[in-house]
């Protein structure tokens, strides 16, 4: 079998938070120097306050958008009274993927500890978009790029990826 190589992914960055602007959005700011670092495109990256229907608004225009294949999120995944991107996230997925928030939790307990049972970091797939929640930490969104979202966003990471789930020509698109 032929190994696929990497292909340079679409993706789209959105900071949930109630306070962070451009100037101290330093998560976003990280997400976006990984990516494109890693090769791929910045299509967009935006900053809504931590709002159950902002949030899902934004997200659900980004999903309908065929040239945006990843969403990365950051904020809004804890247990604070506003934190609410699982709730306006979640409902949009057409697939979930529980592996992912349940391997950045284990990959964080190894820096955090127990504390990372307060992280709902989550991921899935919605109109072959691939779509990754992470927490507003820089220091979480370093741990999930650098440990998950680097491989599996690269086309040639094997056995499987989530790159070609999201390129229509790899033949595994929509599937």
């Amino acid at each position: 079998m032929s190994q696929a190589g990497f292909v340079s992914l679409r993706c789209a960055i959105l900071t949930i938070s109630d306070t962070r602007t451009e100037d101290t959005d330093r998560s976003g700011q990280l997400l976006r120097e990984r990516l494109t670092d890693a090769g791929h495109e910045l299509v967009d990256k935006q900053i809504v306050i931590d709002d159950v229907y902002r949030i899902r608004a934004k997200m659900a225009v980004w999903i309908a958008e065929p040239a945006i294949q990843v969403i990365l999120t950051t904020g809004g995944t804890g247990f604070t009274g506003r934190d609410s991107t699982p709730e306006a996230v979640s409902v949009l997925f057409d697939k979930p993927i529980e592996g992912f928030g349940e391997l950045f939790r284990q990959l964080s307990y190894q820096e955090i500890g127990s504390s990372t049972v307060q992280s709902r970091c989550l991921g899935g797939l919605a109109n072959a978009t691939a779509i990754f929640c992470l927490p507003g930490s820089s220091g979480a969104c370093r741990t999930a790029w650098d440990g998950i979202l680097h491989e599996q966003l690269d086309g040639s990471h094997q056995p499987c990826n989530f790159a070609n789930l999201v390129i229509p020509e790899r033949g595994t698109h929509g599937a």
